[in-house]
Formats: C-alpha cells, sequence, structure tokens
C-alpha cells in the first residue's frame, strides 16, 4: 500500500486520487499512519453501502442543502476564430 504524508496530499491530491484508484493510499501525519484514501466505489464494497455522497453526509449530520443555479445553454455567445 503507497504512503504518503499528509503535506505532499495537500501539494497534490490529484495524485493520490489516482493512486487510490489502484490500491489505497495510507496518508501519514508526524510520520504516524492518520488516513486511508480509497475510492468512493470500494468504501461501498467494503461497507455493502450503495449511497450517494450526500446521503452519507447527511448521516453524518452535515448540513447538505444548497440551490444549484438554473441550467442554460445560451446559443448567443459566438466563439472568436
Amino acid at each position: 500500500m503507497p504512503t504518503i504524508t499528509s503535506r505532499d496530499f495537500n501539494h497534490d491530491v490529484g495524485a493520490a486520487k489516482r493512486a487510490a484508484e489502484v490500491e489505497p493510499v495510507t496518508i501519514t501525519d508526524h510520520g504516524r499512519p492518520s488516513h486511508v484514501l480509497i475510492t468512493a466505489a470500494l468504501f461501498d464494497q467494503l461497507t455493502g453501502h450503495r449511497r450517494r455522497v450526500g446521503t452519507r453526509l447527511k448521516a453524518q449530520g452535515v448540513p447538505v442543502d444548497f440551490d444549484l443555479p438554473d441550467r442554460r445553454i445560451d446559443d448567443s455567445r459566438v466563439p472568436d476564430l
């Protein structure tokens, strides 16, 4: 299992996420393991749950109410070539 420091994780989250696609990644803090990064699919497989992220957050008491702006396509914009 690959290991990265929390500092390296903060500097390149994308690299950690790509590594976690292959296998779990241990994140260390002051030389000691503190977290393990896994994909949501692996988490669902390990826990037997198939929940959406919002449902997971809501179950932990994290407020998830937010308004999304209306999506619209603006055909009036013509790209400059």
